[in-house]
C-alpha cells in the first residue's frame, strides 16, 4: 500500500509543533498536514506544565537578556498572548493567567543594576515600575517581612502587575490541536493526529521525505522535527547537524506553603548560563508557591526516562571540542561551585536544607519545614555546543539545510516563543513549497501593535 502523502508533517506534539499545525492550518492554503507524537497525549514532555515554569517570557525581568533579544521575546509573548484572546473567555483562562511580576534586587549592588536596567528597558513596557521596599511590600509582603520586621538590605525591584505572565502550556497545546480540527472542519483540509507514534527514522527520496515510525511510513513535502534533544537525534541520522553536541540541562522544583502572589525572579548571574531561581504560583497546583528550577547535568533527553540515555550519548559526540566547552565551564568557579551544588541539591536530606538559603533570598521567613522536593516536576532542556567554535550556545537552536527539512531544538524561551518559532518554519514552508500565506490575517490576529498583552 502506498503512504500517505502530507505537504508538510511535523514531528513532535509539545507546545512547538502544535503551534505550527495551528498556523499552517489557520494561515496558509495547505490541504494536507500531520502532526506525529510518540506519546498518547500532546505536551507531555517539557511542554507538560509541571516540567517548566510556566512563564510568559516578555523581556522585560529576564535580567539576562539584551535589550534587542528582550524586544524579539515580547513580541513573541503577545502572539501567545493575542492567540488566547482569540478563544472563549473560559478557554482562555485555562490557558493564560494574571499575576503580579517582578525582578528582586538585594544589596546595593543588584539594586544600582536594576535602576540603570529601568532607565534603559522602561520606556519599552507599559506598566514597568521601579519598586522600592516599601512598595515591593504592598505587593509581596513575604518579600519584605522577617521575625524581626522588615530585611535591612536594600531592596529594589522592577515589576508589571497587571499583564498576563503565566501559561500553562499543556492545555495551550491542546487548544492549538483544538483549533486546528476546527480550521480543518471549516475548509475542508485534511488534518491528521498521529499519536503513539515514534518516529526512528526520516528519509529523502527525490521531493519526498518518507517518515519511518513504529506504525509504519508516512511521506510528505515538508517535514518540521520539534522534538527537542530528539530533533538533534534525527538530524544526525540524516547527517545534518553533525557539528553539534548536546547538553542536557534537567531543572528541579521545590514547594513551599504560598507565601507569593505572583511571580519573583531573581538577578541573574551574568557568569552563569542558566537561570537564577524565582518563586511563583503555579498553576496547577493551588495553594503552594514553587521555587526553581535548578540545574543538573543529566545524561539522557527526556527527565524521568532512562530509556534515553542511550539516545543521549548518540548525540554527545563527544570529542577535543567537547571537551574544551566542558573545561571552559568548570574552571570558572562561579560556574564549577553552582554545578556542584545543583547536584547537593538532588540529595535527599540535604537538598532541602541547601535550598532553603537560595529560597531565603526571596522569602527570608522561610523554614525549613515550609520546604520539600517537589518529586516528578522539571525538564530537561536540551542546550547544544557548537563543536565549530567551542562554545555553549543559549537560547533556541535550529538546523534548516533547506532542503525541505527543518530541526528545531527549543530551551527556553520555547514555550513563550512557540508562535513566533512556528513563524519562522511557516515562511520556510511558504517559500519552499509555493503555498499562499494569509499574512493580514495572521498579522491582525496574532501581532497587532494594540497587543492584548496587558
Amino acid at each position: 500500500m502506498t503512504a500517505k502523502t502530507y505537504d508538510v508533517l511535523i514531528v513532535g506534539g509539545g507546545v512547538s509543533g502544535t503551534a505550527l499545525l495551528y498556523e499552517l492550518a489557520r494561515y496558509t492554503d495547505l490541504e494536507r498536514i500531520g502532526l506525529i507524537e510518540k506519546y498518547n497525549d500532546f505536551a507531555t514532555v517539557n511542554s507538560k506544565s509541571s516540567n517548566n515554569s510556566q512563564t510568559i517570557h516578555c523581556g522585560d525581568i529576564e535580567t539576562n537578556y539584551t535589550l534587542e533579544k528582550a524586544l524579539k521575546v515580547k513580541r513573541t509573548a503577545n502572539m501567545l498572548v493575542n492567540y488566547a484572546h482569540t478563544l472563549p473567555d473560559e478557554e482562555r483562562d485555562r490557558i493564560i493567567f494574571k499575576y503580579p511580576k517582578m525582578v528582586l534586587g538585594v544589596g546595593r549592588e543588584e539594586c544600582d543594576f536594576l535602576r540603570e536596567r529601568f532607565k534603559v528597558f522602561g520606556e519599552h513596557y507599559q506598566g514597568m515600575a521601579l519598586l522600592d521596599k516599601e512598595q515591593i511590600a504592598e505587593i509581596e509582603p513575604q518579600v519584605v517581612k522577617t521575625d524581626n520586621g522588615p530585611r535591612k538590605e536594600e531592596l529594589v525591584a522592577l515589576a508589571i502587575t497587571d499583564d498576563y505572565t503565566a501559561v500553562d502550556y499543556k492545555a495551550l497545546s491542546e487548544s492549538f490541536v483544538k483549533q486546528s480540527k476546527r480550521q480543518a472542519e471549516v475548509s475542508g483540509k485534511d488534518i491528521d493526529i498521529l499519536l503513539e507514534n515514534g518516529v526512528h527514522a526520516i528519509e529523502k527520496n527525490g521531493d519526498i521525505f518518507t517518515v519511518k515510525t513504529g506504525k509504519g511510513e508516512y511521506q510528505a513535502r515538508f517535514v518540521v522535527v520539534c522534538a527537542g534533544g530528539h530533533s538533534l537525534l534525527l538530524a544526525q541520522q540524516m547527517g545534518y547537524g553533525l557539528n553539534f553536541s548536546c547538553l542536557p540541562v534537567a531543572g528541579s522544583f521545590y514547594f513551599t506553603p504560598q507565601v507569593l502572589n505572583g511571580k519573583v525572579y531573581t538577578v541573574q548571574n551574568d557568569k552563569l548560563p542558566f537561570a537564577a531561581i524565582h518563586g511563583d504560583p503555579d498553576v496547577q497546583v493551588p495553594g503552594k508557591t514553587r521555587f526553581g528550577p535548578t540545574a543538573l547535568l543529566l545524561p539522557m533527553l527526556e527527565r524521568y526516562n532512562s530509556s534515553t540515555i542511550p539516545e543521549f550519548f548518540k548525540v554527545l559526540r563527544l570529542d577535543g571540542s567537547v571537551f574544551k566547552v566542558f573545561w571552559d565551564l568548570f574552571k570558572v568557579s562561579d560556574i564549577r561551585n553552582y554545578i556542584f551544588k545543583n547536584f547537593l541539591f538532588e540529595i535527599p536530606w540535604v537538598r532541602t536544607r541547601l535550598f532553603l538559603k537560595d529560597a531565603r533570598k526571596i522569602v527570608p521567613g522561610l523554614k525549613l519545614k515550609d520546604v520539600s522536593f517537589a518529586k516528578g516536576f522539571g525538564g530537561i532542556r536540551p542546550q547544544l555546543i557548537d563543536k565549530d567554535n567551542k562554545e555553549l550556545m543559549l537560547g533556541e537552536a535550529r538546523i534548516n539545510p533547506g532542503t525541505g527539512i527543518i530541526f528545531n531544538m527549543t530551551p527556553s524561551p520555547g514555550g513563550t516563543s512557540c508562535l513566533g518559532n512556528g513563524e519562522n518554519d511557516l515562511r520556510e514552508v511558504v517559500k519552499f513549497l509555493g503555498c499562499k500565506f494569509d499574512e493580514e490575517a495572521f498579522n491582525r490576529e496574532l501581532v497587532s501593535a494594540d497587543s492584548k498583552a496587558a
